[in-house]
């Protein structure tokens, strides 16, 4: 077990499923055995207020495609983080790009939040609840879940205890 607190890191989607095996596996799984990360995906669906309990809406400007409503998001962050102790990290293609320097800061945070958004994008009333807006490189994917397992892999290799080794990362 580690002696540090663990590394508390919780995961916003809409798609949680996607996170299994990934987070379970490997350097991550065992890391997350030991004590030393604290991973927690938090599906955003059941914080919506709409009947079927959707996520999604058409864009109040207009345009193609569909938003990720704020509302639910806005539920999900007061129930996960309502005094906002985290980091939170919105998934975004426009976002400041993953590098070194930058997954080297957040294995030094407590707490980080990811946003892993989805269709055409996220409400920016939602986006202005979140610090900041990373990317892992100058292409689209359909979600943010693919990016959010990219750098948790990256930045968990910057925690102590983590990998066998701190020269290993």
């Amino acid at each position: 077990m580690s002696e540090a607190p663990a590394m508390k890191i919780t995961i916003l989607t809409i798609f949680p499923e996607m996170f299994e095996s990934v987070l379970n596996s490997s350097i991550l799984g065992r890391a997350r055995a030991q004590g030393i990360l604290d991973i927690r995906c938090v599906d955003i669906r059941p914080f919506s207020d709409r009947k079927h309990k959707n996520t999604d809406d058409y864009p109040f400007g207009g345009g193609a495609g569909m938003v990720m409503m704020a509302q639910p998001i806005f539920s999900c962050l007061e129930d996960v983080d309502p005094d906002h102790e985290a980091l939170r990290i919105a998934m975004a293609p426009r976002g400041k790009t993953l590098s070194v320097p930058v997954a080297r800061e957040f294995a030094a945070k407590d707490r980080l939040l990811f946003l892993c958004g989805h269709y055409e994008g996220i409400d920016e009333r939602a986006m202005e609840q979140m610090d900041m807006e990373l990317s892992i490189g100058d292409y689209v994917l359909t979600g943010g879940e693919l990016p959010a397992m990219v750098i948790i892999d990256c930045v968990s290799r910057f925690i102590p205890g983590v990998l066998g080794s701190a020269e290993s990362a």
